[in-house]
């Protein structure tokens, strides 16, 4: 298959499978696009939202329509790293054996993700990044396609520990989750009181999602793109030569070089979905949001005077 051919195909397969999550879940269409682009780009996602928005079930329910393994990680303040990645135990013959843990799926469903201490947290860095783990010494490649998807309460909240740096940044989106309108509450309230039962078909296989994930990063780019996606980062550094005057004044920590890399890649799938063969500079600004957020860290100034990171990442356009 050409991939012109093989564009047009997973634009129809995206239309069907955002018809197949919109039996559940009623409107976020910003949120389940963007969880998409980094399921298509093979990112993880970081979601971000107050108890109560349907986090947990949009992940169940776009897992189901993917047709790929899931597992569920509910993290609590008495979490252990083995909990997650799993551990040796001795079998009948005095053996050590590996008991895998629930990291070993292909979508992973983090769960309050920051209600556990970054001990724990930390089990999950190198499954991010290498797609496998190291435990007692061993290495195990894990399933692909795989992705971490998780969720975190604001970090106002009690019984809450921030994320670390390290960790934010192996997470392509960071996608926050309002409130639903009037209109759209309404709905959600019709459909989940009454004992009606949806079914969601899976749409795809495990391959096709790693030949999408192929056919992306096959998608050319324009060098004027790129120059425009590494020069945004740029201008989210404080100490940089081209930091804006809000960015110097507001911000403590800006953007590696991973946000670059995931401007791009995330700008060829949004462009690939909307069956474009190549991004342009609106498929950059299109995502720039959800990959800039969680990579700013504010100073003590802005949080002072109510500045936004949103104000301060759209200043950048």
């Amino acid at each position: 298959m050409s991939d012109v051919a093989a564009v047009e195909k997973l634009v129809s397969k995206h239309t069907e499978l955002k018809k197949e999550i919109a039996k559940i879940i009623i409107g976020q269409e910003e949120v389940i696009d963007q969880i998409l682009i980094s399921v298509f780009s093979g990112g993880h996602a970081l979601l971000i939202g107050v108890p109560g928005l349907a986090k947990t079930l949009m992940v169940n329910t776009i897992s189901k329509a993917l047709g790929l393994d899931f597992k569920r990680i509910q993290f609590t303040p008495d979490l252990m790293p083995s909990d997650i990645l799993g551990s040796e135990i001795l079998d009948e013959s005095r053996h050590f054996k590996f008991i895998k843990g629930p990291i070993f799926s292909n979508i992973i469903l983090a769960d309050e993700i920051n209600r556990t201490p970054p001990k724990t947290q930390a089990a999950l860095l190198e499954a991010m990044q290498e797609r496998a783990v190291t435990v007692a010494g061993h290495h195990y490649k894990l399933d692909l396609p795989y992705f971490v998807l998780a969720t975190q309460n604001p970090i106002e909240q009690e019984g809450t520990y921030p994320l670390p740096e390290a960790q934010l940044d192996r997470f392509m989106f960071a996608i926050e989750l309002k409130y639903p309108s009037f209109q759209e509450e309404v709905e959600v309230v019709k459909s989940t009181t009454g004992d009606t039962s949806v079914t969601i078909n899976s749409l795809f296989t495990a391959q096709e999602i790693i030949d999408f994930q192929q056919l992306i990063r096959r998608i050319p780019v324009a060098d004027n793109v790129v120059e425009y996606a590494v020069s945004m980062v740029s201008k989210t550094r404080p100490n940089g030569e081209s930091a804006t005057d809000l960015v110097k004044s507001y911000i403590d920590w800006g953007a590696g070089p991973r946000a670059s890399q995931n401007l791009i890649l995330a700008a060829k799938a949004n462009a690939a979905v909307k069956g474009k063969f190549s991004p342009d500079i609106e498929d950059v600004q299109a995502v720039a949001m959800g990959i800039l957020r969680h990579r700013m860290i504010k100073n003590y100034k802005a949080e002072a005077e109510g500045v936004s990171i949103e104000d301060i990442i759209q200043s950048l356009f």
